[in-house]
């Protein structure tokens, strides 16, 4: 197993799905304090300052900096979508390691919700005006995958609608996921079933209503530091072990349902020194179900075109018995997605590994975050971290 040379130290999920009232930075610094309390650290020990830009533009670390009243020494601003959290963890633990910060800070601000925000590819981006033309959108271009997926391997609606059965049987355990669910105007907000889904309106062919992420508002921090700090810190430490970071995106020799996960995966287990046989819980970025599915497969825990029968008969369950449960806070398809939701992803993996998840998973001591940025189907970035408590 590898060095332990960062661990997670503070965490904070702001509470609610809804906030129409708040800024950004708001959420952020709000997020922030609750860390640096959890952590039993201060203002002032902030040395690190990783941020992904979703508030201030251009000039978003230096605005947040001035926001939050730190000084850092280190200002890292990489912004790759939603896996940007876990490149952020990956960038702190390797400055933590070469000793250019002892605490790092993480923060996270979305009200994607109350502004209305639509889910369409947008920007001066490469081929876009041969993508523009025909008028595809975000969950267009997942059913593509997810078409192609199903035509090469056999997989079927009813196998992707467990994934969707079991994120939100987690939820239903998980007080801020069911206030959420009411928020968010979500008609039934209990336990759903196979059927549910599949009756559910399509809303991409074959992706129905129920196989897609919630879009709320929302936000979160982490806080990184070194072992030196750990061992001072108020809450048990989650030790960083290893991270992966990889692209996609279609070019002439791609495949369409293989993500960047199967390039960041083996790079973080490698560096780990384990394998995903030994994962006990396993936090994928679930924007719709089918890149749960794929993300499974591409970072090896079954192999390619076997996630069909691998999520099926509530085998992810955190009491399935089985290994390794999945999203066990309810993840975006039940709890909340402000649009980038890889922090999420690491506050869960560590309340895991500290024994505090509503759904807990009994003796857990390893745990996998992968985070997808941009868009399956398209242009996107997997970033992978292993930690262990």
């Amino acid at each position: 197993m590898s060095a332990r040379l960062a661990a997670i130290a503070g965490i904070c999920e702001y509470p609610k799905r809804v906030v129409p009232d708040k800024s950004v930075l708001q959420i952020k610094s709000w997020s922030a304090a609750q860390a640096l309390a959890d952590a039993g650290l201060t203002w002032a020990d902030v040395d690190g300052l990783y941020d992904a830009g979703d508030a201030g533009g251009g000039v978003a670390g230096l605005v947040l900096a001035e926001y939050l009243g730190v000084h850092p020494r280190v200002i890292d601003t990489t912004s790759t979508g939603g896996s940007s959290y876990e490149v952020l963890t990956a960038h702190a633990a390797r400055d933590i390691s070469l000793g250019r910060a002892r605490v790092a800070l993480i923060t996270y601000g979305s009200r994607q919700r109350s502004k209305g925000r639509g889910g369409l590819p947008a920007g001066d981006l490469p081929n876009n005006n041969m993508e523009d033309v025909w008028g595809n959108i975000l969950i267009g271009l997942y059913a593509l995958a997810t078409c192609r997926h199903m035509h090469q391997y056999g997989t079927t609606s009813e196998q992707l609608a467990e994934i969707a059965v079991t994120t939100r049987r987690h939820a239903t355990r998980n007080p801020a996921a069911v206030e959420a669910l009411t928020d968010l105007g979500i008609r039934r907000n209990g336990e759903i079933t196979v059927d549910d889904v599949l009756s559910s309106r399509v809303i991409a062919d074959p992706l129905h209503l129920l196989d897609c992420c919630l879009v709320s508002d929302g936000g979160g921090a982490v806080v990184i530091v070194s072992p030196e700090v750990a061992r001072d810190i108020k809450q048990p430490p989650v030790w960083v072990l290893g991270s992966g970071e990889a692209v996609g995106y279609f070019d002439n020799s791609s495949e369409i349902s293989v993500s960047a996960a199967a390039s960041s995966g083996p790079a973080a287990f490698g560096q780990a020194g384990i394998s995903p046989s030994e994962i006990d819980v396993a936090m994928c970025y679930d924007s719709f179900t089918y890149t749960v599915l794929t993300i499974l497969e591409d970072l090896g825990f079954c192999a390619k075109g076997e996630g069909g029968p691998f999520v099926s008969g509530g085998r992810l369950a955190f009491d399935s018995g089985q290994r390794p449960a999945l999203n066990t806070d309810g993840g975006g398809l039940s709890s909340n997605h402000p649009g980038m939701r890889g922090i999420f992803l690491l506050i869960e993996a560590t309340r895991q590994l500290r024994g505090t998840s509503t759904s807990q998973v009994p003796g857990a001591k390893l745990a996998v975050a992968h985070g997808n940025g941009g868009w399956l189907g398209g242009r996107h970035c997997g970033a992978t971290i292993i930690l262990s408590n």
